[in-house]
């Protein structure tokens, strides 16, 4: 059941519902911000760095754009930031920067983006920048991360890479459950790794005509090895 749950989680993470697909794509903040962003920060939450970066991290732009607002009225806060980041997106200078020197010296000032985004596309960016980047979702996100780290890397893989939307570890859905799987195998664990690599079709009678797709292109052959020597685990 936790795992199933945490599954729920982090596919939470990973998708967003739409009402009206085609109507609101171009105004899709977070899909704008990847296509205008993501050159240069990172997105991630909480964020990964790097060697040689563009620019700081997204998460770090927001929260740093909202500690250092200057309101006497909290709900300005984030409408001000708002205003802010859109003019110096647009019209970007060292005076106005809220960076401190060292950031500066290291990031430079960022290049304009006038005529590369509308003013209707940097207001869906700022509405999803401020809406994604909190400390409430950043918290939330490490609980998930601590959570998988904790797992056997093989338990991780399973959730991360689909496999739990077919099998789970003791009840079979659309495939067999890992449990029956490893105890059908444990003789022969090879045989599990060469259904992930390769795929099967027949050697199941759960759902009819059901196939096991090929994860040959989806996992390295270590992963594999990992996602086997968990399945094979669950049959003890």
């Amino acid at each position: 059941m936790k795992i199933f749950t945490l599954g729920l989680v982090v596919s939470s993470l990973l998708f967003v519902g739409c009402n009206d697909e085609s109507k609101k794509s171009s105004l899709d903040g977070k899909v704008l911000i990847k296509q205008k962003c993501s050159a240069c920060h990172n997105l991630s939450l909480p964020p990964s760095t790097y060697e040689n970066e563009k620019a700081p991290p997204m998460m770090a732009v927001a929260f740093h754009m909202k500690g250092f607002m200057q309101v006497s009225d909290e709900s300005m806060r984030i409408p001000k930031a708002k205003a802010f980041v859109k003019d110096y997106v647009i019209s970007p200078a060292a005076s106005k920067s809220l960076c401190d020197k060292k950031s500066l010296e290291d990031y430079g000032v960022m290049p304009s983006q006038k005529g590369k985004v509308t003013g209707e596309e940097l207001d869906a960016i700022t509405d999803y920048m401020f809406e994604h980047y909190t400390e409430k979702n950043l918290l939330e996100a490490q609980d998930i991360q601590n959570r998988l780290n904790a797992m056997p890397k093989g338990q991780r893989l399973a959730l991360q890479k689909g496999c739990m939307a077919c099998h789970k570890p003791n009840r079979s859905i659309i495939g067999p459950a890992f449990s029956d799987i490893a105890k059908r195998y444990k003789n022969s664990p090879e045989v599990i790794a060469q259904s992930i690599e390769n795929g099967s079709k027949g050697k199941w009678n759960i759902v009819k005509n059901t196939m096991m797709p090929s994860f040959k292109t989806k996992l390295t052959k270590d992963e594999i090895v990992e996602l086997q020597k968990w399945i094979v685990s669950l049959g003890n």
